[in-house]
């Protein structure tokens, strides 16, 4: 009965490992700017220039954006004063960063 469990606990991780999709590294040629944020938008300038998925969060962790840039420029307009966290997706890899909006 033990290796009856041990199988199936083997395979259960070898299933779970092989579902698990990281991503490969930092984004090539990632550019953040202005950061701080005075005028409502920020540019995301990354090497391969294709559609990336942008989430921010807030200093609590509560999602507060979520969208997708076709080009470089991200209106952020909605957003109020404060701290947040911006991640960036982007094919298989992600950059992270934080972002001050004034």
């Amino acid at each position: 009965m033990k290796q009856l469990y041990l199988i199936i606990s083997l395979l259960f991780i070898s299933f779970s490992y092989g579902q698990e999709s990281k991503p490969n590294g930092e984004i090539d040629g990632f550019k953040l700017y202005p950061n701080p944020v005075t005028n409502g938008k920020v540019f995301i300038i990354t090497g391969e220039n294709a559609p990336k998925m942008i989430l921010i969060f807030d200093v609590l962790g509560t999602e507060v954006l979520r969208t997708t840039l076709l080009g470089s420029e991200l209106n952020l307009s909605d957003l109020g004063a404060g701290v947040y966290v911006l991640r960036v997706f982007e094919k298989n890899k992600v950059a992270t960063r934080k972002l001050i909006v004034k």
